[in-house]
């Protein structure tokens, strides 16, 4: 029995990065052998076993032949004969196909290192396209390593566009694509995953509602960038550089899907895309089982960024509408995401990064104010329950008046 550190970790080391994890291929083993030195079983598919004392995942060197559509159609072997080069082999990338023995020796059959050095993400062998996941996968590789100046080789970019072609991709179950869709929107550079899997096609496929972005042209006026499609990816990026959250990025994502409904006669004007993008947000977040707290963001951001970009020019009845629309007064916690978000499709427009945006203080402001006024402040003497509420809202806009007041007079 030999093992052998591998994947992720042996890459990270070459590369001078913190491994996230580390994982290990054990081979001439068998379930039983490791069963009986007190590690755990937690593999489904194939075995994979958690070490008795570090807890750090051990998997029995395997093979695996395609014998049915999406990712669980392999018919996997993890026999003591198979060895660790026949292991590497399956793996996705050469850069990830690189393991290190117990005296700490590198093992790379298959020109990993090189790979390394040249900063190219390539397939390991034709294998890759017998598992559709790789092509999302490559594409959240490419936008975790952009910033070190890795790119897809031509040949693995051209294998992608043949999988997709071939129609592999429509096998992918939603969980997984959601995984790897969060993953590629969480990583340093979210536009590079995009972009490639645009460049083979996978978008039209996954996401045809922001495939039909690309080309579409905004007011330049205001997007200097003008192509819908490019101007998402900069929004995407500019959160990525702040570090915002994984629901944030997401309503991103999904933000300005009405404009792919516009009319061309209309371009390069999109009025009401707001609207008519709600649906498409909510069929995406349908279709890929998107989380509760991702999907509501969503559709808040999708609905309200205009209005939000455009608040110093509302009344404060107007504005106190936009918070109900919002539902802050009830659920003030959500304020920031959505004005990350806000923030994030301003400055994602070429050259306007850093421009100011004060609208995050006007909203912050209002609805401090609004939520200062408690429905025990208000005299109800003699009121019914919608007049009630219609004092409420009066006594709330005035609060939000006063606000306004102060932050241009500056008394207090």
């Amino acid at each position: 029995m030999n093992t052998y550190l591998v994947g992720g970790a042996v890459r990270d080391g070459l590369l001078g990065l913190e491994p996230r994890e580390r994982d290990f291929v054990v081979t001439g083993a068998t379930p039983e052998s490791l069963l009986q030195q007190g590690f755990r079983q937690v593999g489904a598919s194939f075995p994979v076993f958690l070490h008795p004392d570090t807890q750090e995942e051990y998997a029995l060197a395997r093979t695996e032949r395609k014998q049915g559509h999406g990712y669980h159609g392999f018919a996997v072997d993890f026999h003591p004969g198979v060895s660790l080069e026949q292991d590497l082999e399956r793996r996705d990338l050469t850069i990830n196909a690189m393991a290190r023995d117990e005296g700490g020796h590198l093992i790379d059959p298959y020109g990993g290192q090189a790979d390394i050095a040249a900063r190219l993400l390539r397939h390991v062998s034709p294998a890759f396209s017998e598992d559709p996941l790789r092509v999302l996968r490559v594409a959240r590789f490419a936008a975790r390593f952009a910033h070190l100046g890795f790119t897809v080789h031509p040949g693995t970019l051209a294998l992608m566009q043949q999988m997709t072609r071939d129609g592999e991709i429509s096998h992918l179950v939603p969980e997984r694509c959601w995984i790897e869709i969060e993953g590629g929107l969480s990583a340093a550079k979210p536009s590079v995953f995009l972009q490639v899997l645009h460049d083979c096609g996978a978008l039209a496929v996954l996401l045809p509602e922001v495939e039909a972005l690309s080309g579409v042209p905004q007011d330049s006026r205001y997007h200097p960038e003008v192509d819908t499609f490019v101007h998402l990816g900069m929004a995407l990026d500019y959160a990525a550089g702040e570090d915002y959250s994984s629901e944030v990025r997401f309503s991103l994502l999904v933000h300005d899907l009405g404009k792919g409904l516009t009319p061309q006669a209309q371009w390069p004007s999109h009025h009401g895309h707001e609207t008519a993008g709600l649906p498409l947000v909510r069929e995406v977040c349908q279709r890929l089982k998107v989380p509760t707290a991702h999907r509501e963001l969503a559709e808040r951001v999708c609905e309200l960024h205009l209005r939000i970009h455009r608040v110093a020019e509302l009344r404060p009845e107007t504005l106190l509408k936009l918070l109900e629309a919002a539902d802050l007064l009830r659920r003030p916690e959500r304020l920031q995401p959505l004005l990350q978000a806000c923030e994030s499709d301003y400055r994602g427009r070429l050259g306007l990064s850093d421009r100011p945006y004060p609208q995050a203080g006007v909203v912050e402001a209002a609805l401090q104010a609004a939520l200062s006024v408690k429905a025990a402040d208000i005299d109800t003497a003699g009121l019914t329950g919608p007049e009630i509420g219609a004092a409420l809202q009066k006594a709330r806009t005035a609060a939000i008046a006063r606000q306004a007041v102060t932050a241009v007079t500056g008394d207090s």
